[in-house]
């Protein structure tokens, strides 16, 4: 289980629950920004355009991340408030994943430009390079079409004839393969790093 990873690797450890902390505090802010600029203003009446990671990921889920390194977040959206009902739901729900693109490529640059693979420190290429991992992984991990996941929201607007899977157990059934199949998380990380080392030659 992750929580062993912080007697066997405890910088490991902090560098993966801050990370991860941080990567979704951003991606609901993303998604709620997002609402925002298509005419819901729900996120800002719900108190949660805020930076705090307790009111985007809850308690519970700070807890599951330290214990099993898997965590989630919530943005309030009201898509009846929505300028465009299909766009708009579009472009919030890919707000989060794309977040997490940018975020990818931030650190890419940052690794090009500052990262020297031999240097220590919280800020070394080690970090750089995990914390480009996690987000590129989290951005691939989102579009997949399943609910409750981003993806899922984005395909259904373009494929209506998905949207019915919403209401069923489905997605419940599809999360917990995806939790439970050995691989699926290593290889969404394994493209992950395909795409780092296709840009910065490593």
């Amino acid at each position: 289980m992750f929580i062993q990873t912080l007697i066997t690797d405890p910088v490991l450890f902090f560098r993966i629950v801050v990370i991860v902390i941080f990567s979704i505090t951003l991606h609901e802010l993303a998604h709620g920004w997002a609402a925002i600029s298509q005419g819901d203003n729900t996120p800002q009446q719900k108190g949660h355009l805020t930076l705090n990671p307790v009111v985007h990921m809850g308690v519970e889920s700070l807890i599951f991340l330290c214990f099993t390194g898997i965590a989630w977040g919530q943005m309030p959206v009201n898509p009846a408030k929505f300028r465009f009902p299909k766009l708009s739901n579009i472009i919030v729900s890919a707000a989060g994943p794309l977040s997490n693109l940018a975020l990818g490529i931030f650190f890419i640059i940052l690794i090009k430009l500052f990262a020297n693979p031999d240097s220590p420190g919280i800020f070394s290429f080690e970090f750089l390079y995990l914390a480009c991992r996690i987000n590129l992984t989290l951005f691939l991990f989102n579009l997949l079409p399943v609910p409750p996941l981003d993806g899922f929201h984005v395909f259904s607007e373009i494929f209506p004839q998905l949207k019915p899977l919403q209401n069923t157990n489905f997605g419940i059934f599809a999360m917990m393969l995806l939790f439970t199949v050995p691989g699926v998380g290593r290889g969404l990380s394994m493209i992950a790093d395909l795409m780092i080392s296709a840009t910065i030659g490593v």
